[in-house]
């Protein structure tokens, strides 16, 4: 869809409207009210169609990848708080570790692109699920 196809939808729409609104006769007060239902209802008809038609057109031709053109790229990504996490970013052939916090980006530490992701450690009696802990806890009170 153009720009110059929603103009003219657009102004299809309105001159419908219009159109609708002036064929009600004024004598009968029913179908004054009847009349301004069907108005009311072809008016958010338009205005649901025209928010759809802007979303398919944001979505169709929005930049994917930002600013950078795909330069940018993230690896992989933790959260050590509520509102705080440690992001791997890579930027070309280096891997930046970011702390990232609410009004805060820190860079952490430097390092060249690795040939794969490293992988994540067993979990330790520290950062066990919680639905093994809680089994565990019930387990003992009986």
């Amino acid at each position: 869809m153009s720009k110059r196809s929603l103009k003219l939808a657009l102004a299809a729409s309105g001159l419908a409207l219009t159109r609708l609104a002036q064929a009600q006769p004024a004598s009968n007060a029913s179908g004054v009210v009847t009349g301004q239902i069907a108005t009311l209802l072809v008016a958010m008809a338009v205005v649901l169609a025209l928010i759809g038609a802007a979303a398919y057109l944001l979505k169709r031709y929005s930049l994917r990848g930002g600013a950078s053109g795909g330069a940018l790229r993230v690896v992989a990504a933790a959260a050590v708080g509520p509102r705080e996490r440690v992001v791997v970013v890579e930027i070309g052939g280096t891997w930046l570790v970011l702390g990232v916090a609410p009004g805060a980006v820190r860079s952490l530490h430097r390092m060249p692109r690795l040939a794969e992701k490293p992988e994540v450690p067993a979990q330790t009696g520290a950062q066990r699920p919680f639905a093994s802990w809680l089994k565990e806890r019930l387990e003992r009170r009986r």
